[in-house]
């Protein structure tokens, strides 16, 4: 395991409220279990504010749990940090890019910051420029950088004292889908050259296509783990959504046949997980009919992550980011 966590927490102290001396104590993440294969794309899934950036970060020793254990690359979280640091790289949402220095100069630095000497530097450097095709625009100061360049070049940042472990938090945030589908490329390609990553998301498509396994988190804590297609699995093969003309009356309706695996009304759509969707549709239609009910729209898809944290929390997590 490139990392095992166990019961992480973290709390922090907010300003008290008006009228209060006493200041309010915010559970972030409320106990948090990880293991994490060497190898392996890893993500933590949920909307904003779900404790995926405290999470990431405490595990890179970026700030200190509150309780709980962890290893990291082989190294105690708590006993020794310095060890930790040596043998991880971290991608803020930031992306810690200085912006007056081009690539080359940024990259160096790092090199260096991380041990590296001169010339092993230099080397690493011109290979990690190459490796992410900075080199067209290597001496440009960041600031003239597009935000895809920019994302290219922190995850240079993150690489280049080669670690075997790479958090990456919202890496994505803010790119065009160009962009997006490049650098998810690039992930990819680190998990074939022997990279664990460990990804904070809050993108169902982008942990669709990256994560070999993911947690879903949820007010910190986790609410669902396993692979993309496990989880997905385990809610239905499809759902089908509705609007109709009395949603609570066809709720009730199609309860009563033997075959959704679950009816669930969200807001004013009805959805309805079945096996298979595709031959099971006929029989909802006719008994929509029979019960005089006006179907307003229909859509018959494959199970989604959003699916199953709405099975998970009661709600999109769409409608959460």
């Amino acid at each position: 395991m490139i990392i095992e966590a166990q019961g992480l927490r973290k709390t922090f102290k907010s300003r008290a409220k008006r009228g209060s001396r006493t200041p309010e104590i915010v559970e972030a993440v409320k106990g948090v279990d990880l293991a994490v294969e060497t190898g392996e794309i890893f993500g933590v899934l949920g909307p904003n504010g779900a404790g995926k950036t405290t999470t990431i970060r405490m595990l890179a020793t970026l700030i200190a749990p509150t309780g709980g254990t962890a290893t990291v690359a082989g190294h105690d979280l708590l006993a020794a940090p310095e060890d930790v640091r040596r043998s991880i790289g971290y991608v803020s949402q930031a992306g810690g890019v200085d912006d007056n220095n081009g690539p080359r100069a940024n990259l160096m630095l790092a090199a260096r910051l991380n041990g590296l000497t001169t010339a092993e530097a230099a080397a690493r450097t011109e290979e990690m420029m190459a490796a992410f095709d900075l080199s067209g625009f290597a001496d440009r100061p960041a600031r003239t950088l597009s935000g895809g360049q920019k994302r290219r070049v922190a995850l240079a940042l993150g690489l280049v004292h080669r670690p075997p472990l790479l958090f990456l938090d919202e890496p994505t945030t803010g790119l065009d889908p160009q962009n997006r589908a490049n650098l998810w490329d690039q992930i990819k390609a680190l998990r074939e050259q022997g990279t664990s990553v460990l990804l904070s998301t809050h993108y169902l498509d982008e942990a669709d296509a990256l994560c070999d396994r993911l947690v879903i988190v949820d007010h910190g804590l986790i609410v669902a783990e396993g692979t993309p297609g496990d989880l997905k699995r385990e809610v239905a093969g499809d759902v089908v959504s509705l609007r109709v003309s009395d949603t609570a009356a066809a709720a009730q309706a199609l309860k009563a046949l033997p075959y959704p695996r679950e009816v669930r009304i969200d807001g004013d759509l009805l959805r309805i997980y079945l096996d298979d969707g595709e031959h099971a549709l006929p029989q909802l239609l006719a008994t929509l009919a029979e019960h005089d009910l006006v179907i307003q729209s229909i859509s018959l898809e494959r199970a989604t992550l959003d699916d199953v944290f709405l099975h998970k929390t009661g709600r999109s997590l769409r409608d959460a980011a």
